[in-house]
């Protein structure tokens, strides 16, 4: 959070207004590219007023609000943040040099030079993150490809191969469903989700105190008591007909039964239960549905794509955090493998892994798009990886534990309410759901077939 304060040097000449309902309802529907995304508050609304989530805490004009939209899942979309550039001439409290810009030192003073600033956030969705390399680091930057200069200027960036601020670039995560988690931020840095209240009111907001302690609380409680996920999709029409189980309504009841390890296909919980790939059963009822006609068409190929996410083999190679944590080359395993949380589709425990999402160079990652992001040489001094080379887009945990084996691992994040909250993965490379899968199919060679594709979208972006 030193570093965001210390961006203040860059000062913001745009002062809009965060545009905030009066209140959020017990339960409320928003619309989404694929239909209807829902929210529900189980314990009653919310008036925004009287919540910190969406009180202006710091300097910047920005809220919790600013990066967690309701229709978009809570978090925010791409096409929604075009939306507000548009409306707002780039003055929405989102876009704001510390992290809307690639670099907080980004000229912003006209719209076309806005447009180039918020780039990332624009067409990706991405918040710039700054973050010393720890002091005990097991690596060095050996060379940054920087587009935008921000890790290269020692004013902003790096000031030696083991010192200063490494800029990378990342989709804020969904402020919903926080129950489920096992991990807290993509690197899991956050021990709490009161001290990342804390953090976020200092580094996003810039504030120049911590919120206080009920204000804290008011944050955490609001988005610990919401619940979301997609209720009517244009396709398949309302998700909870005919015995499914889709919309938010379910979800109270799954995380009544949730504790951490409850599906870990690691061990790594001794109270955790075995191991199942039968992860969602959201729309079994739907295998057999109707006449064939629209929607029991497309009803029937969500639960073939729900079918084919639990039952789908996958030999899992190459992946750091899995493979050679259970030192084992080759794995067979499935997608609830690392998507294991039941009906939410998350690690149901702490498991950083490296896919190959943030792999750059001869080993960039297939069907994604990297190209506008920083690349990053890395090159281990010590350890037990000492003497090799990762190319990178994003060094992920490494940044926070300085270990080599945790370059490029991430958490994986809840799949409730994908259908809002395009671009996907953490730094925005799948435009699509489709690009997903065809990521995943042809980085683990899977054989999907081109209904097989259509029925996994079908499925996921009704979640």
């Amino acid at each position: 959070m030193h570093h965001a304060q210390k961006m203040r040097r860059y000062a913001d000449i745009n002062r809009g207004e965060q545009p905030t309902p009066p209140v959020i309802p017990r339960f409320g529907e928003y619309l989404d590219p694929s239909g209807r995304i829902a929210t529900l508050q189980p314990s009653g609304p919310t008036l925004t007023a009287q919540n910190a989530f969406f009180g202006n805490l710091g300097t910047n004009g920005r809220t919790c609000l600013s990066c967690h939209q309701p229709q978009d899942g809570w978090s925010i979309s791409a096409t929604s943040v075009q939306d507000r550039f548009s409306r707002s001439h780039g003055t929405d409290p989102i876009f704001r040099l510390v992290d809307g810009a690639t670099c907080p030192s980004d000229d912003v003073s006209s719209i076309n030079a806005k447009l180039q600033s918020y780039g990332l956030l624009l067409n990706k969705g991405l918040i710039r993150i700054g973050l010393p390399i720890p002091a005990n680091t097991e690596f060095q930057v050996v060379s940054v490809d920087d587009p935008y200069d921000c890790n290269t200027n020692p004013a902003t960036g790096l000031t030696s191969p083991t010192t200063g601020i490494v800029s990378i670039y990342r989709r804020p995560l969904p402020s919903t469903n926080l129950g489920f988690l096992s991990t807290i931020m993509w690197d899991g840095r956050e021990p709490s989700l009161l001290s990342q209240a804390i953090d976020a009111t200092l580094g996003h907001a810039q504030a120049d105190a911590a919120p206080s302690a009920v204000q804290q609380r008011q944050i955490v409680n609001f988005e610990s008591g919401i619940f979301t996920a997609q209720l009517f999709d244009h396709e398949a029409g309302p998700l909870d007909a005919y015995g499914a189980t889709g919309g938010p309504d379910s979800l109270p009841r799954q995380l009544a039964g949730f504790f951490i390890g409850i599906n870990d296909p690691l061990g790594l919980n001794p109270q955790g239960t075995p191991f199942t790939p039968q992860v969602f059963d959201v729309y079994q009822t739907w295998e057999n549905a109707g006449d064939p006609g629209e929607p029991s068409s497309h009803r029937r190929s969500v639960a073939r794509g729900e079918n084919l996410f639990n039952n789908t083999p996958i030999n899992i190679t190459n992946v750091s955090g899995l493979n050679d944590a259970l030192n084992q080359p080759s794995i067979p395993g499935f997608c609830g493998t690392c998507h294991d949380t039941p009906n939410v589709g998350d690690h149901s425990v702490k498991a950083p892994l490296n896919i190959g999402v943030a792999n750059a160079g001869a080993d960039a990652p297939p069907a994604l798009d990297i190209a506008d992001l920083p690349v990053f040489t890395l090159q281990c001094m010590k350890g037990p990886l000492a003497g090799q080379t990762f190319v990178v887009t994003d060094p992920g945990r490494a940044l926070i534990s300085g270990k080599c084996e945790d370059i490029g691992k991430v958490k994986g994040p809840i799949l409730r309410g994908l259908a809002g909250r395009a671009p996907y993965f953490h730094n925005g490379s799948a435009a699509t759901l489709l690009d997903v899968i065809n990521f995943y199919n042809e980085r683990f060679g899977i054989g999907f077939t081109e209904e097989d594709k259509r029925d996994l979208v079908a499925f996921l972006q009704s979640l």
